[in-house]
C-alpha cells in the first residue's frame, strides 16, 4: 500500500506530500499521522504541498481535519508551500482551513511551530505556578 513517509525532528513531525494525492491515501496520512503523534507525544507537524499542483475539496476538508485532530492530541499543524493556484481553490471552494496556521516554506515553518510550542509551555509553566 503507498503511504506518505513521516520524518520526526525532535518534537515535531514532518510530512512531505511529493505525490498527487488521492482519498485512500489521505486517508491513510491522516490515520499515520495522528498514531505517530499519540506514540511520540510530538507537539507541532509540519506538512509541505509544495509539490501539489491541485487540492480538491475532500483534501481541503482533510487537511482541516488532521489539523483539527492534531489539536486534539496536544500538536499545532503549519502547511508550507503552498502554490497560488491552491490558495485560490480553497478559498473558491469556501474552504477556510480553521485551525491551520501557514507559511510560506519549511523554515518559516519551522520557526512558527518552535514560537508556538515556546509560548504554549510557557503558558502551562504559568498555569502551574498559580495553582501552587
Amino acid at each position: 500500500m503507498e503511504r506518505i513517509p513521516i520524518l520526526k525532528m525532535g518534537d515535531f513531525l514532518i510530512v512531505t506530500i511529493q505525490v498527487d494525492m488521492h482519498d485512500r491515501l489521505v486517508t491513510t496520512l491522516q490515520d499515520d499521522l495522528t498514531s505517530m503523534i499519540s506514540s511520540h507525544g510530538s507537539h507541532g507537524v509540519l506538512i509541505d504541498i509544495s509539490s501539489l499542483d491541485m487540492v480538491d475539496s475532500f483534501i481541503g476538508r482533510m487537511i482541516g481535519n488532521i489539523a483539527g485532530m492534531s489539536r486534539v492530541l496536544d500538536a499545532e499543524t503549519v502547511v508550507v508551500g503552498m502554490r497560488p493556484a491552491v490558495a485560490i481553490t480553497l478559498v473558491e471552494l469556501g474552504l477556510s482551513l480553521d485551525g491551520v496556521r501557514t507559511a510560506l516554506d519549511v523554515e518559516k515553518g519551522m520557526i512558527l511551530l518552535r514560537a508556538s510550542t515556546r509560548r504554549r509551555l510557557t503558558e502551562e509553566d504559568e498555569d502551574g505556578r498559580d495553582e501552587g
